[in-house]
């Protein structure tokens, strides 16, 4: 089972991830929604969130690109954009303590998917698996995701595996109507003799998860 870059494309996807001064983040969330409209003419964004369950004062965006080369051509276009540079770069960044990123792909079982409605909330999990990489753990991985939304209670947007970055790193996008929505579908799923055995293989597999609740910007496509 492939999950790295072993796809029919070379699309991927740079995940971003910024940790704002406390203080500071409700101007940083004003300046991006009111001005990021300047970086999106320059390439796809899939979607921008900030946190607020699991972790504190960060927000999430993932940018699709072609390949390298688009990476390298945008990258170089928005250095010379005056009006991203003056309005928005040149403002948030002294708002920023941190700033980390990486290159991923999505898995070849997954597309990427859409919420059934705006609204709601996303649901960030990471898995740092055990190096060996898919080859080791790759069946069992998408045996427990699948479980889960076979349970119906949850939405599967995405499943990106990192090729730059922390390697054997999974993350994965769901979306929920409501925090209490998804704490009752995972309930129901925790009592589910498919859930239960799936998680117990795949866990064989597993070194840490770290999970965060979303809410996505207005000025983000997936809302």
């Amino acid at each position: 089972l492939a999950m790295g870059p072993r796809q029919n494309n070379s699309i991927f996807y740079e995940i971003r991830t910024y940790d704002i001064k406390p203080a500071k983040m409700k101007e940083f969330l004003e300046m991006v929604n009111k001005h990021l409209h300047l970086r999106t003419a320059h390439s796809e964004l899939v979607g921008f969130w900030y946190t607020e369950l699991g972790a504190m004062n960060k927000v999430f965006h993932i940018w699709k690109y072609d390949n390298f080369a688009h990476r390298t051509a945008v990258r170089q276009a928005i250095a010379n954009d005056k009006d991203w540079q003056g309005k928005l770069t040149s403002v948030i960044l002294p708002l920023i303590e941190k700033q980390h990123n990486e290159v991923a792909y999505l898995v070849p079982w997954c597309e990427l998917g859409k919420p059934p409605k705006e609204g709601g909330m996303y649901e960030w999990v990471t898995f740092q698996m055990k190096p060996g990489g898919p080859a080791l753990w790759g069946e069992a991985f998408r045996a427990a995701i699948n479980a889960h939304i076979n349970t119906g209670y949850t939405r599967l947007i995405g499943v990106f595996h990192t090729e730059y970055g922390l390697l054997n790193t999974v993350h994965v996008l769901w979306w929920n109507e409501s925090p209490d929505q998804r704490a009752a579908g995972r309930h129901r799923a925790h009592e589910d003799a498919r859930v239960v055995a799936a998680v117990r293989d795949s866990v064989r597999f597993l070194e840490s998860q770290q999970n965060a609740l979303l809410i996505p910007l207005q000025c983000s496509p997936l809302k």
